[in-house]
């Protein structure tokens, strides 16, 4: 290959790769936007309970009726406070350098954010955290993968089921674990290999809140793992559900800032399904 071929090369090299970076940030933007309509609708309900409840208050003089009204104007200002702080954890660490991450953290906010859409499709969650010591990585990036996940999981049971978030550390691989299962329709064996090819889809199209079926979602999640030196695998079994495992890398002792994660409770550890694949 001489320098001119060479030089073509790399530059075809480098489009392909501002290619990627735009494609991804076209899809953070999309699925941030689909997060803010569902978060402006929650504070609209969050609104009318506090305007509500206020105007019962004004009209009766009794105490009973006074504090019960408090109460719930209480309960629903700090719903708005936690939606608040989940959609200002959206913004955190932007940069592209991966720093400490709490999971735990990070999995509790993207749920805030998600709380409405779940309850509506009748989708328990079941949190596990076994672990809090810290991943490295952008946790922004990781986040759009969970919400990725979550929401495809929601979509793997249209008559309502259970999500399970697990948390654990793989001290052999120096991995942190993040785990989503749920309890819906699984994925054909045969199918497992391509999920994470660009394009492909298990789904017919968008489903009846309008997401699903452009098959980026998992080869994107796919790529941002793989960018943070990890690695994403599948388990499933028809009729009984689908888990993936993000394996991320674990914060070392001089990664690990002073101000480390919080304690966690440790609960217990889930059984596996027959059919896995990873990427």
């Amino acid at each position: 290959m001489d320098q001119s071929q060479a030089e073509s090369t790399e530059q075809l090299r480098l489009e392909i790769q501002q290619l990627k970076q735009q494609l991804r940030e076209a899809q953070q933007m999309t699925a941030l936007g689909e997060l803010m309509s569902t978060t402006t609708h929650e504070f609209n309900n969050v609104l009318m309970t506090i305007l509500n409840y206020a105007k019962l208050g004004l009209r009766h003089t009794d105490d009973a009726t006074r504090t019960k009204a408090l109460n719930k104007i209480l309960g629903a200002g700090q719903r708005a406070e936690r939606i608040t702080n989940s959609v200002l954890g959206l913004a955190r660490n932007r940069s592209n350098d991966p720093e400490p991450t709490n999971l735990a953290e990070m999995v509790e906010e993207s749920l805030v954010l998600l709380e409405r859409e779940l309850t509506k499709y009748r989708i328990a969650v079941e949190k596990q955290f076994t672990t809090d010591k810290p991943a490295q990585v952008i946790g922004n990036q990781i986040q759009q993968v969970l919400l990725n996940l979550v929401t495809n999981a929601r979509q793997a049971m249209p008559n309502g089921g259970m999500v399970l978030i697990r948390i654990s550390e793989d001290t052999v691989a120096g991995t942190i674990d993040l785990m989503v299962r749920d309890t819906g329709t699984g994925i054909p064996a045969e199918a497992l290999p391509k999920i994470f090819d660009r394009f492909y889809s298990t789904k017919q199209g968008p489903d009846a809140s309008g997401k699903g079926g452009t098959g980026v979602g998992l080869s994107a999640c796919r790529d941002i793992v793989h960018e943070h030196g990890g690695k994403i695998k599948v388990e499933s079994e028809v009729g009984k559900g689908t888990a993936f495992t993000l394996k991320l890398p674990a914060c070392t002792k001089e990664q690990l800032a002073p101000a480390s994660a919080k304690p966690i409770v440790t609960l217990g550890i889930p059984t596996s399904s027959p059919n896995a694949a990873s990427a």
